[in-house]
Parts: C-alpha cells; sequence; structure tokens
C-alpha cells in the first residue's frame, strides 16, 4: 500500500493536469458531434469530481493519523 502523502501527491497532480487540459480537451472535441463533445467534458468532469473527493478524504486521513501520533517522547 502506497504511503498516504504519495496518494495526495498522486491525486493533486491529477486535479491540476486535468486542470490545465481543460482548454485543450476544448479543441480535442471540438470536431466531435455535440452529444459526444458533452459526453466527453461530463466525464473529465466526473473523474476531476471523484479526484477532488479522494483527495479531501485523504487529507482528513492524515490529519487523523497526525492528530494520534503523540510523537517521540523524550528519554528519562
Amino acid at each position: 500500500m502506497l504511503p498516504l502523502n504519495i496518494k495526495i501527491d498522486r491525486t493533486q497532480r491529477l486535479l491540476r493536469k486535468l486542470e490545465e487540459d481543460a482548454p485543450l480537451l476544448a479543441r480535442r472535441v471540438a470536431p466531435l458531434a455535440p452529444e459526444h463533445q458533452r459526453a466527453a467534458k461530463a466525464h473529465v468532469a466526473e473523474l476531476a469530481a471523484h479526484a477532488r473527493a479522494e483527495l479531501q478524504k485523504l487529507v482528513e486521513e492524515r490529519s487523523i493519523w497526525e492528530s494520534n501520533d503523540p510523537g517521540p517522547e523524550a528519554a528519562d
């Protein structure tokens, strides 16, 4: 299983790539029929929404782990 920070980094990278690709996606789907354009854009929007939800879950999970971690204790 991947460490939480790696999962968070990968999810953030995916979101960033999807956002950066939006103008190019519009150009790539322009030759398609309108219903196919809508379907492609809806699929990307759904993927981004799922990634945002996953990122939120991972960040919450990390904060729970960090709050439960007492950290190193001084030796007696």
